[in-house]
């Protein structure tokens, strides 16, 4: 896989703009892991986010792949348990700063997984 295709960069720059493109590379089976419980999706993200963090990106870099993520499921991903249809309605109820408020949660709620 090219460089060009990863979110994080070798030099540790942040191209959220590839976090549509990672999504869709994983498995559907995989995703069904991940998907499968809102615990699994927090443990998923948690993973995901403690790697960005030993990679360099400080808390707003994590928020805004997070901002990615969650634009991506909710206009490609059907909610499998209530915690996901929550967040879903919220990010369609928000306006951007609201969305990246609630990115910036999503963040911190991992931290407790």
């Amino acid at each position: 896989m090219d460089e060009q295709e990863h979110v994080i960069k070798q030099d540790g720059e942040l191209d959220s703009s590839n976090v549509s493109k990672a999504m869709d590379r994983i498995s559907n089976e995989r995703a069904e892991d991940i998907l499968s419980s809102f615990d699994e999706f927090k443990s998923y993200l948690s993973e995901r986010f403690e790697l960005g963090k030993k990679l360099g990106l400080n808390e707003e870099q994590l928020a805004v792949t997070a901002e990615k993520v969650a634009a991506y499921l909710a206009e490609n991903v059907n909610p499998r348990n209530s915690e996901e249809q929550l967040l879903k309605e919220l990010w369609k109820v928000g306006d951007e700063e609201e969305r990246h408020k609630l990115a910036h949660m999503l963040v911190r709620l991992t931290e407790q997984a």
